[in-house]
């Protein structure tokens, strides 16, 4: 399968928008493409990320990811986090999720950042593997906690 990887724009937004939705119904929230058209939409309009689309050579939308621009106080850097990534279940086991995880670090690079960041779940192990196979390394020295509000 041939397939590109590129910076995504609002005028994406069609091949997108069921990525996005299928990523949520993934992580158990129920089908909103309404719902997911604004938020990207509004995302892409504030250039609040950075989102990288893989699409097929027809143009069809294969997989994203999404990363927000952070920054390290204690190292004075900017960094990236790489909040989603998502390949749809017909393109998966071809490379998709690797190549948007090499741009994503081309593209964090290209904009100066020190360091890439990610979370997934602790039974993930195809991510997992997937993430170590390109270089990742789990964090050894902290561990992450989160505040619903």
């Amino acid at each position: 399968m041939s397939f590109s990887v590129r910076s995504a724009t609002r005028s994406d937004l069609d091949a997108l928008v069921p990525l996005f939705d299928g990523y949520r119904q993934f992580y158990g929230q129920p089908s909103d493409p309404a719902g997911a058209r604004e938020f990207l939409a509004a995302r892409l309009a504030r250039h609040e990320s950075l989102i990288l689309l893989a699409c097929d050579e027809r143009g069809e939308g294969l997989g994203f990811t999404q990363l927000y621009p952070l920054f390290s106080s204690v190292r004075m850097v900017r960094t990236w986090l790489l909040n989603d990534l998502f390949v749809s279940a017909s393109a998966r086991r071809r490379g998709v999720a690797a190549a948007l995880l090499r741009a994503a670090a081309d593209q964090a690079r290209a904009l100066g950042a020190a360091s890439l960041s990610l979370s997934t779940a602790l039974d993930n192990a195809p991510a997992q593997a997937l993430y170590e196979s390109l270089g990742w390394r789990r964090d050894s020295q902290f561990c992450e906690y989160g505040l619903t509000l």
